[in-house]
């Protein structure tokens, strides 16, 4: 459980980070409605020191979700990671001082309070074993993702950011599956495992996916998209499949804490619930701020993304409530 807790950590921060590396790496107009998948993202994401750092964050992130895994049943730990939406609010309140109201306060708790109920009633993981189809149709399905992926970054908003977020959404739950039915870690079991290259080809197209989300869209829209996609599906599968359980006589409080820590993780959304166009209007409200706010809180503006400035107090000439 330390190790969920700490890969939500760790994704919650490398997702703001991400977030501003999306926008200052971006070649789209604002106004652009869509424009598919654009390769050179990335790569020009990689000359910021940011997007290197955040890349590290999720590395670790991801081994310390890989070792919660191998412990816990899958509807566990993705319930674990989909708390970290409740730690970019938390963080973002301290640091920058953004209101958040008592739904948002609550939205917290709830996620708090869901991930304590599954912890207290999760069993071992699922002793099920899967064969060499299983893991092939993981393989398929990435496939399949990738196609699907392509043809939703052609859709215009405010379709386009939700369809590529759940999009990334199943892949990154496709990943968790097949990080769940790995084999072994030995390099030699590793080359001869589906589930391996299911991880590395799931990963590739999910983070491209996300971060055609987030570039024309919000951060937190694109998030709560792939909260629920990469959540549900693979809670799902693990107790069909993978002989995921509770302890005894408490499966109706773990799916109760599931679903309230998911739940609870989307009301977050409404962090990212404002459109483009008033997110460029703020960041001139902000820029305003930055001029005047001295050294250090200008420091501290430059690195949070705009979407998450949305709740400081502008003034109403900025045109958004």
């Amino acid at each position: 459980m330390i190790a969920a807790i700490v890969a939500a950590l760790f994704y919650g921060v490398a997702s703001v980070m991400q977030a501003i590396a999306v926008r200052a790496a971006s070649h789209r107009a604002p106004d652009a409605a869509s424009g598919g998948v654009d390769p050179g993202l990335v790569v020009r994401m990689l000359h910021q020191w940011r997007f290197v750092a955040s890349v590290c964050l999720d590395a670790l992130g991801f081994l310390a979700q890989l070792i919660a895994l191998q412990r816990l049943p899958l509807f566990v730990v993705q319930a674990f990671v989909a708390s970290n939406l409740a730690v970019t609010a938390v963080v973002a309140s301290w640091l920058i001082g953004v209101k958040l109201s008592w739904r948002e306060w609550a939205a917290v708790i709830g996620v708090v309070a869901g991930v304590g109920l599954l912890g207290s009633t999760a069993g071992a993981e699922g002793a099920a074993q899967v064969g060499a189809v299983f893991k092939l149709a993981l393989i398929v399905a990435v496939a399949g993702l990738a196609v699907v992926g392509l043809a939703a970054a052609k859709l215009n908003e405010p379709f386009r950011t939700t369809a590529l977020g759940i999009t990334a959404g199943f892949g990154f739950g496709v990943l968790s599956i097949a990080a769940r039915v790995l084999d072994g870690f030995a390099p030699l079991q590793l080359a001869r495992d589906p589930a391996a290259y299911a991880i590395a080809a799931a990963g590739i197209i999910s983070f491209m996916f996300y971060a055609t989300a987030l570039e024309g869209g919000s951060v937190t829209v694109a998030t709560a998209a792939v909260v629920l996609a990469e959540t549900i599906p693979p809670a799902i599968i693990g107790v069909i499949f993978l002989g995921d359980q509770t302890r005894p006589g408490l499966a109706g409080v773990a799916w109760a804490g599931f679903f309230i820590a998911v739940a609870s993780a989307v009301m977050l959304a409404r962090f990212g619930e404002a459109h483009h166009t008033e997110d460029v209007a703020m960041a001139d409200a902000v820029a305003h701020r930055q001029a005047n706010a001295g050294p250090a809180a200008a420091e501290l503006l430059f690195w949070w993304p705009v979407d998450l400035q949305l709740f400081i107090d502008v003034p109403e000439t900025t045109g958004v409530s």
